[in-house]
């Protein structure tokens, strides 16, 4: 018998940034629904578009369907959380289609690399605008609005900028960095509200990204000897957010299949 099944029944999650079926984002949102959450997803094809891999604009209409096919609540909006106000705005969304959540899983991100020869304000601002204010706010405002004495959930997705240089990432590793810090700030500032806040670092993780060589080359730096998978990163997502969970807080996990 699966014991797992229904662990999250009755519990809504808000997952950020699940616009391709192959990202961290749609494993996410499909593991919170096996395990009984309904889910209300964003995405920003306009982001994809501008990235090599491209967008499908269908993806994310099948990304619902699927979850709706195990038997949960789905929606999905396509919002800029670059806009100043989008973290009220889909809270409120979020509340109308589903009710209250109590998972929010700041997912999204913005990623162009610049190095010294060409980074500019306007990059390291676009980059700032996502990966940390969107990912501040939102949290506040999720936490603001949280209602229940316990079960509230924070997780943000990092890149281990704490365990060495990104070389020609600047902005990105720069504000991506500030997610552990205001991991483990906010984890103390909304602990008493029964709210968890943690941080997973996933590791190099082939969402479609990689060419063969360079997963051939980046698999023998592991000592799983393979890269790190979507499900991967949604299996952790998906224990934190239970009540197994509620124990670690303020953490910055590094679950990278031991990568050197």
């Amino acid at each position: 018998m699966n014991t797992t099944l229904g662990r999250l029944t009755g519990r809504i999650a808000i997952v950020t940034g699940a616009s391709r079926s192959t990202g961290i984002g749609a494993a996410v949102c499909k593991e919170l629904a096996y395990l009984g959450a309904d889910v209300f997803f964003t995405h920003w094809v306009s982001y994809d578009q501008q990235m090599p891999w491209g967008s499908n604009n269908e993806e994310q209409k099948q990304l619902c369907e699927e979850i709706r096919a195990m038997g949960v609540r789905c929606e999905h909006l396509m919002m800029d959380l670059s806009a100043p106000e989008s973290f009220v705005d889909l809270l409120n969304n979020v509340e109308q289609k589903l009710g209250e959540p109590s998972i929010l899983v700041n997912n999204a991100c913005y990623s162009v690399n610049d190095d010294l020869t060409t980074i500019t304000p306007e990059s390291l601002d676009a980059h700032y605008a996502i990966n940390v204010r969107a990912v501040t706010m939102l949290s506040v405002e999720f936490a603001r609005r949280f209602t229940q004495s316990a079960g509230g959930r924070v997780i943000n997705m990092t890149s281990g900028q704490s365990l060495g240089p990104m070389a020609g990432e600047i902005s990105y590793a720069t504000t991506k960095g500030a997610i552990d810090a205001f991991t483990r700030t906010f984890a103390a500032e909304v602990g008493p509200k029964g709210i968890t806040v943690n941080a997973i670092n996933p590791g190099p993780t082939d969402t479609g990204w990689m060419t063969p060589d360079l997963r051939q080359q980046l698999s023998k730096q592991f000592v799983t000897g393979r890269v790190g998978l979507p499900k991967d990163a949604a299996r952790l997502v998906a224990f934190l957010a239970t009540d197994d969970g509620e124990w670690i807080t303020g953490q910055v996990l590094h679950s990278t299949g031991g990568f050197n």
